[in-house]
């Protein structure tokens, strides 16, 4: 193994005696070089086992500790123990990993989301779906996936297919133009009539 001790791109750590690139070091401002004299590793282990002392000495139970292998972490929302791969970035941590792992961040992601634009939870989402009997509730063919609401109420209408939810929103949630278009394919398109110079009146 290289060292890197003596290096500007690497840095021994005082803790596991490694000498390791400079990015498995937190920052540290008080320090000449800007980074922590312990590695990443070391600080989360280090703050794990401060953890379970401070848990033992107010008498509260403590979670066994999982044997995690090297490159990997354990995901506190799902609790699987992922590859570094599977973890987004995040430079002010100890370990520089999200503290959920990718696939949670989507899923609490996909909940807030439906919670700030629709005011609903997935269960919510779910049943209506379960009631559509899966299927988008305007073509009834595609899967129902997109939620859609009418944006001066906020009022969620139901669960539609991508082409679906896309076709109404480019003829304005307009029922109008809809009832338009529909007599339009069936051959009976509504044609304006010349009231005055420059006036049209639509059939209605």
């Amino acid at each position: 193994m290289t060292d890197l001790s003596d290096s500007p791109q690497g840095k021994r750590c005082t803790g596991c005696k490694r000498a390791l690139p400079t990015e498995c070091f937190a920052a540290d401002r008080n320090r000449c070089d800007g980074l922590q004299v312990r590695c990443r590793e070391c600080v989360a282990e280090y703050s794990a086992a401060h953890y379970r002392r401070r848990r033992q000495a107010v008498g509260k139970s403590v979670r066994e500790k999982l044997e995690v292998p090297h490159g990997h972490k354990l995901c506190r929302t799902c609790g699987e123990i992922k590859p570094h791969s599977e973890w987004h970035r995040n430079a002010t941590a100890s370990d520089g990993l999200s503290t959920r792992c990718k696939a949670c961040r989507v899923i609490q992601g996909r909940q807030g989301h439906l919670k700030r634009n629709y005011g609903m939870t997935e269960a919510e989402r779910d049943e209506m779906v379960a009631s559509q009997m899966g299927l988008c509730v305007i073509c009834l063919k595609a899967p129902a996936i997109h939620v859609d609401h009418c944006h001066e109420t906020g009022r969620v209408r139901g669960v539609l297919c991508f082409n679906c939810n896309s076709a109404i929103g480019k003829l304005g949630d307009d029922p109008d133009a809809v009832r338009r278009a529909a007599a339009y394919l069936e051959g009976s398109p509504w044609k304006p009539t010349l009231v005055a110079p420059g006036v049209y009146r639509l059939p209605s």
